[in-house]
């Protein structure tokens, strides 16, 4: 596995909820040097001996990402990343809906914007969103503007730039969901400058917000898929 801060943070939480749930993990490391064919190998043991797989990501470059997640048994798919998964929702996407629930939030015929469009946090997030109702913009280095985050009434952010949106560039009341998680200067932080917390009528900080939550989802799955195998 890649050294990263924000990955090596996850894998310590999931560590600890592990093992206050007394679930056995096993580890398959990777090094800068191993190769899609060890990595592929390495998901084969853990389906063999495991009732739930999470690839941590990311991986070293030289690996194929999209092979090996294709190469997850569907009904041993933790994360919900691989390509026919049908079984359990992405964690970060069950933890969104879980704030909402818990936060009276209704999405329907509302107005959200997901900044980033990655496989664990935008993907997912906004195919939740539309799932709810929501009229949905997705915003990448590459398509929509900032400018959209004016009017939205909802945010998820998963872009992964420490600081990168402002108070000033969003609504007064507006639902901020802050997935995005990266270093700067030696800590984890999100999206979101901390100052918009103040503009938010819900806001998830970077750490405590919604890396904890989705870790307990990933359980949740776990723990479904293991029933589901039975």
């Amino acid at each position: 596995m890649r050294e990263d801060s924000a990955s090596a943070s996850f894998v310590k939480i999931k560590e600890r909820v592990a093992d206050k749930l007394q679930v056995v993990v096993v580890c398959e490391n990777l090094t800068q040097k191993s190769t899609t064919k060890e990595a592929l190998r390495a998901v084969e043991r853990l389906s063999k001996a495991c009732a739930g797989i999470i690839v941590q990501l990311p991986l070293p470059k030289q690996i194929n990402v999209e092979e090996i997640l294709a190469s997850l048994p569907t009904n041993k798919d933790v994360d919900a990343v691989g390509p026919s998964q049908t079984i359990v929702r992405p964690p970060v996407a069950e933890a969104i809906s879980e704030i909402f629930v818990r936060s009276g939030v209704t999405a329907r015929n509302k107005h959200a914007v997901v900044v980033g469009a990655g496989r664990l946090v935008g993907a997912p997030a906004a195919q939740l969103l539309k799932d709810l109702g929501a009229h949905v913009s997705v915003i990448t280095e590459s398509r929509g503007s900032f400018d959209e985050l004016h009017d939205a009434d909802i945010v998820v952010l998963g872009a992964g730039q420490p600081g990168l949106i402002k108070p000033e560039m969003l609504r007064e009341g507006v639902v901020l969901i802050d997935a995005g998680t990266s270093e700067a200067s030696g800590r984890l932080v999100g999206d979101a400058d901390p100052r918009c917390a103040d503009a938010a009528s819900v806001f998830t900080p970077v750490p405590g917000g919604i890396g904890p939550i989705a870790v307990a989802m990933l359980f949740k799955n776990l723990f479904a898929l293991a029933r589901a195998n039975t």
